[in-house]
């Protein structure tokens, strides 16, 4: 009968990567800010996606959280109540006043401690190098939380 003529084209994957700017620029080493990397519409895009993702689940988290937290000083309030627990009100004063205390104490100083400013400082340095993506990143999880 008849003979298949069985021909294959070869994809090459690093060919096909260079003719996709997004995906070099995303996933190649590069230093700078994405200011030198993107541009405005791009920043604005990722932003605005990672900071929608990040408030939906924030405010899913969140949710949670409230609803565990309630539960469970209420469950200790009926606990109380109820006589299966005793809270022993002048040990919790104490602690309190100690908590206090040291608060006053650490909050005397208004010195950061170097490793804390550091932090501060690559923070803020992103944050000006990024404004746009940032700004995209900040109404997305606005937008995110609100969903």
């Amino acid at each position: 009968a008849g003979a298949k003529d069985d021909t294959f084209s070869v994809l090459d994957l690093a060919e096909y990567t260079k003719n996709r700017p997004w995906w070099r620029k995303i996933f190649a080493p590069s230093s700078g800010s994405s200011a030198e990397k993107y541009n405005v519409a791009t920043q604005l895009v990722i932003g605005g996606v990672t900071g929608w993702c990040t408030g939906f689940i924030f405010q899913k988290v969140g949710k949670l959280a409230a609803t565990a937290v309630g539960g469970g000083f209420f469950l200790l309030q009926i606990a109380n109540h109820t006589g299966y627990i005793k809270v022993d009100w002048n040990l919790v004063q104490r602690d309190m006043n100690k908590a206090k205390q040291q608060l006053k104490f650490h909050s005397s100083g208004n010195e950061m401690p170097p490793e804390v400013k550091s932090r501060v400082d690559e923070v803020i340095i992103f944050l000006k190098e990024n404004v746009i993506l940032t700004g995209g990143f900040a109404g997305g999880f606005l937008l995110g939380m609100a969903s």
